[in-house]
């Protein structure tokens, strides 16, 4: 996943609000949205070709997600499924701080990546590019292909759009966020970052929604969470444009968050 947006007790009738965009190329199987067959408990797509996820939840409420970290320069030959670290979160029942430290020892078969796990009451982040873990406190939070909160153009408008929804003082509902997701606006080339893979590819990957023959957004997701404990997790899932989707809606109760 490439673009991640959280916001965490900012809106009256939910505790917690994500979107999300996956990027991916287009002839990587994946499973769409729903509960896995052989976990009936867990609720993702899923990556047909290494087996692990990019975001979910489950039906006890534990929520992951992982976004790329771009670092072509140092990638790991035959490293490890990123997603497998989502899957193994949701699979196990330690603490989010106690899987996080398990991580550390292992992180280095992976390339750059960062993972967001834990609950709506209670969400970590971390990355195999940075030192130690956060807490993520009430606030708004945004990850692309760096670091938390790294003020990429693409990262700085989803988060602008994300924030006018939240506090619009309506009614939320996913089709809103949806149209935040779907933003193709391209930033100046002086503003775009350097991240070693070329200008080219650089203004490829730098809208909200990303578009070009072999390699683009996937689809895109919304999870709320009300303070009732009440979960809607929607999927957008794109064939070959923003306004050509299919939506994919599940809800459900967790008992209670710890």
């Amino acid at each position: 996943m490439c673009l991640l947006l959280l916001a965490l007790e900012q809106h009256p009738a939910y505790r917690l609000i994500l979107a999300a965009n996956r990027d991916e190329f287009y002839n990587r199987p994946t499973a769409p949205l729903g509960f896995w067959k052989n976990n009936p408990d867990l609720l993702a797509g899923r990556d047909l070709k290494a087996g692990g996820t990019w975001l979910g939840i489950t039906r006890t409420g534990r929520l992951a997600a992982i976004t790329n970290y771009r670092d072509p320069a140092h990638a790991v030959e035959h490293a490890s499924s990123r997603g497998k670290l989502v899957l193994d979160f949701l699979e196990k029942e330690v603490p989010a701080t106690e899987y996080l430290v398990r991580i550390v020892s292992v992180e280095h078969r992976y390339n750059g990546f960062n993972l967001v796990v834990g609950s709506a009451s209670e969400l970590f982040w971390h990355s195999n590019r940075s030192d130690g873990m956060k807490r993520l406190t009430k606030g708004i939070y945004g990850l692309s292909n760096r670091l938390l909160d790294t003020p990429w153009p693409k990262l700085e408008r989803a988060k602008r759009g994300f924030r006018e929804v939240i506090g619009s003082g309506e009614k939320i509902l996913p089709e809103a966020f949806f149209r935040v997701l779907s933003d193709r606006t391209l930033p100046p080339d002086d503003d775009l970052p350097d991240t070693g893979v070329g200008l080219e590819w650089e203004r490829i990957l730098s809208p909200v929604f990303i578009s070009s023959p072999a390699y683009g957004t996937r689809s895109s997701s919304v999870i709320l969470v009300d303070h009732e404990n009440q979960v809607l997790f929607t999927e957008r899932t794109y064939r070959d444009r923003p306004d050509r989707f299919q939506d994919t809606a599940f809800g459900f109760r967790v008992p209670s968050f710890s």
